[in-house]
C-alpha cells in the first residue's frame, strides 16, 4: 500500500479530510523548504504538494508564477526538488509528498532517471499538469515500475467520459479543479462542486481532493464537507512572499494558517 493510499484509508477510518498544503520548493530560497514542510506537517497537513519551480507555470495565477521567479533566481532545479524530499525523508518517513509541476523538467531529465530517482528520494506521487491522460501512457508505465502515483486534474469542463479515462489512469488521487482560470482567483461555488463530486463518485472510489480558491478556514470547511481533501496554495504561498526576508515568520505565519485551517476542517 503506497502512503498516499495508506494516509487516504486512514483518514476516511477516522471520518476526518484531507488537509493538502501546496508550496513551491526553493521559495524564497532553497533553505526554507524542508523545515517549512516539517512546519506544515506539525500544523496538521496529511499530505505535502511540492511545487517544481517551472518558468512557465500556465495553470497557475501571479502568486505561484511569482513564488517560481523567486525560486528560480537560486537556480532550483528539478534535481534539487528530488533532494529536497530526500532530506525531508530524514525525518519523516510518513507523511505523502506529491511534486507539482510541468513535463518540461521530467522530460529533459528523462522519465526513466526521473521516476528511479524520485522513488529513491521517497516521493510518493506526480502531478504533471500538462500531461494530458490521452498522451501518458508510456510514462504511466515507468512511474508504476517505481510506485510513483499518477495524480491527474479534473476540471468543471470535464466531460463523464474524458473523466472515466482520467479515473482509469489516475492513482493515489484525484484533484478537483474547483473553478475555471488559474490558481488564486475568484470564490467557489460550493454547490456547484458538490454536484460535480458526486457525479464523478460515481466513476470511481478514488479520493477527490478540492484544490484553486481556497483561502481561509470557511472556504476550507465548506469544501471539507463534500471532498476527501482540501488543498490550498495560493494562500499559503502568499504568506511566504509577505515574509520572505524572514524565515523564522514564513514558518511561524503558514504553522498559525494551517493549523485554523486543519480546526476548520475536522470542525465540520
Amino acid at each position: 500500500m503506497s502512503r498516499l493510499e495508506s494516509r487516504f484509508s486512514a483518514l476516511r477510518a477516522a471520518n476526518k479530510k484531507a488537509l493538502i498544503p501546496y508550496v513551491t520548493a526553493g521559495d524564497p530560497n532553497p533553505g526554507v523548504t524542508v523545515p517549512l514542510m516539517h512546519a506544515m506537517v506539525e500544523a496538521g497537513a496529511d499530505v505535502i504538494e511540492l511545487g517544481i519551480p517551472f518558468s512557465d507555470p500556465m495553470a497557475d495565477g501571479p502568486v505561484i508564477q511569482l513564488a517560481c521567479e523567486r525560486a528560480l533566481e537560486h537556480n532550483v532545479s528539478l534535481l534539487n526538488v528530488i533532494d529536497m524530499v530526500k532530506q525531508f525523508r530524514e525525518q519523516d518517513q510518513e507523511t505523502p509528498v506529491v511534486l507539482m509541476g510541468y513535463l518540461n523538467p521530467v522530460e529533459v531529465m528523462g522519465y526513466e532517471t526521473f521516476a528511479e530517482r524520485a522513488n529513491s528520494a521517497g516521493i510518493d506521487g506526480v502531478l504533471t499538469v500538462d500531461m494530458p491522460p490521452e498522451e501518458a501512457h508510456d510514462v504511466l508505465k515507468i512511474f508504476k515500475a517505481h510506485s510513483l502515483d499518477a495524480v491527474f486534474l479534473v476540471s468543471p469542463e470535464s466531460t463523464v467520459e474524458r473523466f472515466k479515462l482520467i479515473a482509469k489512469n489516475s492513482s493515489g488521487f484525484i484533484y478537483y479543479v474547483s473553478l475555471k482560470g488559474v490558481t488564486g482567483v475568484k470564490s467557489i461555488d460550493t454547490e456547484a462542486v458538490a454536484k460535480k463530486l458526486s457525479e464523478l463518485r460515481k466513476e470511481t472510489d478514488l479520493p477527490i481532493g478540492v484544490g484553486f480558491g481556497i483561502k481561509d478556514a470557511e472556504s476550507a470547511s465548506s469544501i471539507a464537507k463534500i471532498a476527501d481533501g482540501v488543498v490550498v496554495g495560493s494562500a499559503v504561498v502568499k504568506l511566504v512572499e509577505a515574509n520572505k526576508d524572514n524565515q523564522d515568520k514564513i514558518i511561524s505565519e503558514i504553522k498559525g494558517f494551517l493549523s485554523e485551517l486543519r480546526t476548520a476542517i475536522d470542525g465540520i
